[in-house]
């Protein structure tokens, strides 16, 4: 399995397609927000099979990771823990960029907390979806 930054949106919105629109009934309109051109976008790929993806986008000192989703099939093999291991690596060779900070489905948070991550604030809905902001250091 290997992680890469890639410029193929299309093949990302796909992924994210299946699990979020498909899967977890997100609307189209959550999903595709038009921050993508932005964006620094990871690909996941098992056997040149893409089966993962992260988003990232910078705005200060903060690198928002984002978009992050495997799809089934690769779930509990250690990609989504990789995959935000390699988004941290991004974030920390960006210039000026100090910490990561993520929205998380609220039953996710031990996922990233055993990453470093730390709950911030009260839980919200995005897309229908309890989630948390949660925050690290670089």
């Amino acid at each position: 399995m290997r992680i890469e930054q890639t410029r193929d949106i299309a093949t990302c919105q796909r992924l994210r397609r299946l699990v979020f629109i498909e899967e977890q009934g997100v609307s189209e309109a959550d999903e595709l927000d038009g921050l993508d051109e932005g964006a620094i976008h990871l690909l996941a790929l098992q056997d040149d099979r893409p089966v993962g993806t992260a988003r990232l986008l910078i705005k200060g000192a903060a690198g928002k990771i984002g978009r992050v989703c495997v799809l089934p099939e690769a779930r509990g093999t250690g990609l989504g823990a990789a995959l935000i291991r390699a988004a941290l690596d991004v974030l920390r060779s960006q210039p000026g960029v100090t910490e990561a900070c993520l929205g998380s489905q609220s039953h996710a948070t031990g996922f990233y907390q055993k990453l470093g991550f730390a709950v911030e604030g009260d839980e919200f809905l995005d897309a229908g979806i309890p989630h948390r902001h949660m925050r690290r250091a670089l």
